[in-house]
């Protein structure tokens, strides 16, 4: 499989090394230097696939530059989603893949299901107030992290007290806060807490590297192969049925 690499910082040396683990071809790598040059889609359709983690900013031009190209993409940028309908219909429009996550994490994913299981067993007990906390290296450019943020959507859906998510402490009962923090070399921590006067009920992740973050990229590019539409991590990992 040849992969182009849309972002060549941290997150795409890791994604390379895991590939080239596993027999794939590194295409191209993209980043600031070069990507005039290769996201056109005389070039860029040489690719089986590509796997984007850049910036906000960028991330959406990266995207509609692979659909125009007629490869099917893997994208873990997160903090772009208020452009998530733009992205979506060009998709459709040019029938082609995109399978996004604000974690490719294996864990995560498992977390995200136990997240929502969670979150229904609580629906029942108003006792127990719930708030979020995420630690991140300082180059992390949004805040809340992308997986807050699904956490925290996964926990509305459920808890029917709670009507929107915030940032930092609020006095808001309808509200769940969630607490931002930037330590490195920290590559993320996850952690969600129910809390009454008399106890607590605690999850967390802890990543310990990126590996885990690029193993369940390639494993997407992998996967979406042949494939059209919008799709999930939790659709890669079978996880869909999970409640």
């Amino acid at each position: 499989m040849k992969i182009a690499l849309i972002g060549y910082g941290k997150m795409g040396r890791a994604v390379e090394a895991v590939a080239q683990q596993r027999g794939h071809e590194i295409l191209c790598r993209v980043d600031v230097h070069n990507r005039e040059e290769w996201l056109r889609p005389d070039r860029l359709s040489a690719a089986d696939v590509a796997i984007e983690f850049t910036t906000p900013e960028s991330a959406v031009d990266n995207l509609l530059a692979c659909f125009a190209a007629q490869v099917p993409v893997v994208c873990g940028t997160t903090g772009w989603l208020e452009r998530w309908p733009e992205v979506e219909k060009a998709c459709r429009d040019k029938h082609q893949a995109l399978v996004y996550a604000s974690n490719f994490s294996l864990g995560v994913n498992l977390f995200f299901a136990l997240n929502r299981y969670l979150a229904q067993l609580m629906a029942g007990y108003p006792q127990y107030e719930v708030n979020l906390r995420e630690i991140h290296h300082t180059q992390k450019k949004d805040a809340p992290s992308g997986t807050a943020i699904t956490l925290a959507e996964q926990i509305l859906r459920h808890l029917t007290r709670k009507k929107r998510w915030v940032k930092g402490e609020t006095n808001d009962a309808e509200a769940l806060p969630i607490f931002s923090e930037r330590v490195d070399p920290v590559p993320g921590i996850h952690i969600v807490r129910y809390a009454s006067e008399v106890d607590e009920i605690e999850i967390k992740h802890t990543a310990h590297s990126r590996e885990g973050f690029a193993w369940g990229a390639v494993l997407a590019a992998e996967w979406v192969q042949g494939k059209k539409g919008i799709f999930s991590m939790e659709d890669v990992l079978g996880l869909s049925s999970a409640p």
